[in-house]
């Protein structure tokens, strides 16, 4: 029963991203046919075009640029929380046609690893105790889909899922502002800054001022920010401190 690890990958993305996005903008402000577009948007253009449709909230257009992540060694308390944001896609891993009768991976919180090697180890044998009634139950109501589907019930929050996440740029733009936070919990913050480094990577243009809501401007926290507003636009401007 080992401890999963968390790992995002980008699978596909809109190619051509930031192009598209920059050309659908130039459509809404321009006379142009479709077919004069690519002639009017140059590739040199594309950047100062995206950052004032950024600054200026115009952000339907970047609704045209989507990504698609494979994501696995996440808890099913992060799922609950990710399936919030709605505009997005998703197809997780069954717990009802998966069989957890071999193994059963599961995510231990960082504050129970600080507790120190005892810690774990309880932690662990809950885990072990936890598959155990899982399998339990599977011998008394069937291996099958059947019964993964009842036995499932007594599996803990902290079992490992995994999932293939779409959203679109702009939606993006938007969980980023909410789960790069301090503020949010650590699992989710912990994937979203992965995603994130991502995004950064592959369209620099539409996400080069991403990150929490103080990235680019006050805290919308109010009494409850960190207080750590320089530190944390160093973190996601400046990429200092991102893993």
């Amino acid at each position: 029963m080992p401890a999963a690890t968390l790992k995002v990958v980008l699978l596909t993305k809109t190619p051509g991203g930031e192009e598209i996005a920059a050309l659908a903008a130039k459509l809404c402000y321009a006379g142009s046919n479709i077919e004069d577009l690519r002639e009017k948007v140059s590739a040199r253009d594309q950047n100062r075009f995206l950052t004032g449709i950024l600054s200026s909230g115009h952000l339907s257009v970047i609704e045209h640029v989507s990504f698609t992540f494979g994501i696995e060694g996440v808890s099913r308390v992060l799922l609950a929380q990710l399936t919030r944001h709605r505009i997005a896609s998703f197809s997780v891993q069954s717990q009802r046609y998966v069989s957890y009768g071999d193994d059963l991976n599961y995510i231990i919180p960082p504050k129970i690893m600080a507790l120190g090697e005892e810690a774990v180890m309880a932690y662990e044998h809950q885990m072990s105790q936890t598959h155990q009634w899982y399998k339990d139950w599977q011998n008394r109501l069937g291996t099958g889909e059947q019964g993964n589907e009842d036995a499932r019930f007594v599996l803990p929050n902290a079992c490992e899922t995994k999932l293939v996440l779409t959203m679109n740029a702009r939606e993006l733009l938007h969980f980023f502002s909410l789960r790069c936070c301090n503020r949010a919990q650590w699992e989710i913050h912990a994937m979203a800054d992965k995603m994130l480094q991502i995004c950064k990577k592959e369209a620099p243009a539409l996400f080069a001022e991403a990150g929490p809501g103080c990235v680019s401007g006050k805290c919308p926290e109010g009494t409850k920010s960190c207080g750590k507003q320089i530190e944390v636009r160093n973190k996601y401007l400046n990429h200092e401190g991102m893993v």
